[in-house]
């Protein structure tokens, strides 16, 4: 163990080079039932924050009033395991592993 050397400064300016250090938001848990006004989400996706939605009653329905929004900003939208995931432009979701 005396040959392995751990330079932990080093390994961050590396990792922020590789992302670029654009996420920025916050990572917002709720539920999707038509409680919340749509322009609350879209503002929480315009200002960098990724939204994780328990999602409670029609997705097509309950969506839509934001969707075309994101998507026309430059979002993405997922729908996994009962959980619709929108993220800013700036923070792609990555499907590979499904």
């Amino acid at each position: 163990m005396s040959d392995f050397n751990l330079n932990l400064s080093g390994a961050e300016s590396h990792l922020e080079e590789a992302t670029g250090d654009r996420f920025s938001g916050n990572v917002i848990l709720g539920i999707l039932d038509g409680d919340t006004d749509p322009t609350e989400w879209l503002a929480a996706i315009e200002a960098g924050n990724v939204l994780m939605l328990n999602v409670d009653g029609d997705l097509n329905e309950l969506a839509e009033p934001f969707a075309r929004p994101v998507v026309d900003l430059g979002g993405n939208l997922t729908h996994f395991r009962g959980f619709l995931i929108v993220t800013p432009p700036d923070a792609g979701i990555d499907t590979d592993r499904l």
